[in-house]
């Protein structure tokens, strides 16, 4: 299943999964679903950091962390930024490394709830989804149930 769902989580969607308390959080469902190999968690050294940087600033223990940064490296897939060409430039120029990300790792997701990045789904709508977790999720269950 990894093989056909790739996909960038922005660090809001990350956030919000390691924040969560809620049983049937659809953030931390989207971490669970990649624990169970169902679809390719894609980053890049710049996403990476960025993650660990903003778990850390928003009281997420180091501890835990630095669990998901080892578990990201190891069992998700670097993406090594190569091509630097947008169709649409971000707004926001922190979004940049995550776009980056989507188009050199040949994403099919960009899992955000940024309204800068929603707002760029028009202009790579016939390579990249990007959209707000509850879609991902359901694309998710769409692929697990495909026929083979």
């Amino acid at each position: 299943m990894a093989g056909q769902l790739r996909a960038v989580l922005d660090t809001n969607v990350v956030l919000a999964a390691k924040r969560s308390t809620h049983p049937t959080s659809p953030n931390a469902e989207i971490l669970d679903r990649w624990q169970r190999r169902e679809f390719t968690f894609l980053f890049s050294l710049d996403t990476l950091a960025e993650y660990a940087e903003k778990l850390l600033q928003k009281g997420i223990p180091a501890a835990d962390v630095q669990t998901f940064v080892n578990s990201l490296a190891r069992h998700g897939e670097c993406v090594t930024v190569a091509v630097f060409h947008f169709r649409h430039y971000p707004v926001d120029p922190d979004d940049v490394m995550f776009l980056l990300c989507a188009i050199n790792g040949a994403a099919s997701h960009l899992v955000s709830y940024d309204s800068h990045l929603l707002s760029l789904r028009h202009f790579y709508a016939s390579d990249l989804e990007i959209c707000e977790p509850l879609r991902f999720l359901a694309d998710c269950r769409l692929a697990l149930n495909a026929p083979p």
